[in-house]
């Protein structure tokens, strides 16, 4: 019996607790400090799911992305799978009076996950091509003798992060693996690179699927840490900027004014470091204009609102900004 053997590993590697990891890829993403909680939840439905536990007999793809995030020390994982069930059994228990006084599992305690990622196989293949005439060719008649073939197998994965609270997709990763499987090729090397036929020959479509998800997870790493967030003028979410024909005014545009109604001259757009601006002017201290809805800004035209009479929706809907104008 081989324990610990590296030709049953995965890239996916090596151990962690809390924010100490050991033996983890060198090829895996790191960061200094955690941006936030995340939960990894998988669409069960989808049809590459099924081609997965199904076809290829593995199972499913979260606690192996649990293992690289947790390594990575870029998010605290928080669970949202099946173990959720045991979680909510043991509270359950705790109503009921049936765990002990002390056992401590009041409400309050359940930490929420900022950031849920999701993974999607894209493609997956596991006879990508084939090289044995190629490699017959190479070797000359002893491969003519030998026989043999190297076939490839392939995976592309894709992974989305979406923030939690407001529903927006932050990031999007897609990854790629590929490895050769030379099948009976290997006993023609001999000892000196028997490596090549047995590590490569042994290796399952699930290792080249797990590479390509931590393909795509370094591709994640990289994009939220060097995020910049998407702005829409008027806000996200309050109507867009592409209208359509005979549908409703975009709540980011003023709406019609009546006939009888004098034409406002009111600018129909303000940037947020326009509004930063004019609040500042208008002794609502935002600091300096930057042009991100950070929380002083956001509470500080929430104020701004109040004061004139309007909903405090901490929003540049048409009325603040018909406000801030004046």
């Amino acid at each position: 019996m081989d324990m610990g053997s590296s030709s049953a590993k995965t890239v996916a590697t090596g151990s962690v607790g809390g924010a100490n990891s050991q033996n983890a890829n060198d090829k895996l993403a790191h960061c200094s400090a955690p941006l936030g909680t995340i939960a990894v939840v998988e669409d069960t439905n989808t049809p590459w799911y099924g081609i997965l536990t199904n076809q290829y007999q593995l199972g499913p793809t979260t606690p192996v992305l649990k293992l690289m995030i947790q390594q990575s020390n870029c998010f605290v994982v928080v669970d949202r799978g099946r173990a959720m069930n045991n979680m909510m059994q043991e509270r359950a228990l705790q109503q009921s009076g049936e765990l002990r006084s002390n056992s401590n599992f009041g409400k309050g305690q359940m930490v929420s996950a900022d950031y849920t990622l999701s993974p999607t196989i894209t493609f997956s293949n596991t006879n990508a091509g084939n090289l044995g005439a190629l490699v017959g060719g190479l070797l000359g008649p002893v491969g003519a003798v030998v026989g043999g073939s190297a076939s490839a197998k392939e995976a592309s994965t894709l992974l989305t992060l979406v923030d939690n609270r407001s529903g927006v997709q932050l990031a999007a990763a897609e990854g790629s693996a590929k490895n050769w499987d030379f099948g009976a090729l290997g006993g023609l090397f001999g000892g000196a690179a028997g490596g090549i036929g047995g590590g490569y020959a042994n290796t399952a479509q699930g290792k080249v699927i797990v590479a390509a998800f931590m393909d795509s997870y370094n591709g994640i790493v990289k994009a939220v840490q060097n995020y910049k967030a998407q702005e829409v003028k008027g806000g996200l979410g309050t109507g867009g900027q592409l209208g359509v024909q005979g549908g409703s005014t975009p709540a980011s545009q003023p709406a019609a004014a009546p006939a009888a109604a004098p034409v406002s001259t009111a600018p129909a757009h303000m940037t947020v470091r326009e509004a930063q601006e004019r609040l500042n002017a208008l002794g609502f201290p935002v600091g300096a204009a930057d042009g991100a809805m950070g929380p002083k800004t956001r509470a500080e035209l929430m104020r701004f609102q109040k004061s004139r009479g309007l909903p405090a929706t901490g929003t540049l809907d048409s009325t603040t900004v018909a406000e801030l104008s004046k």
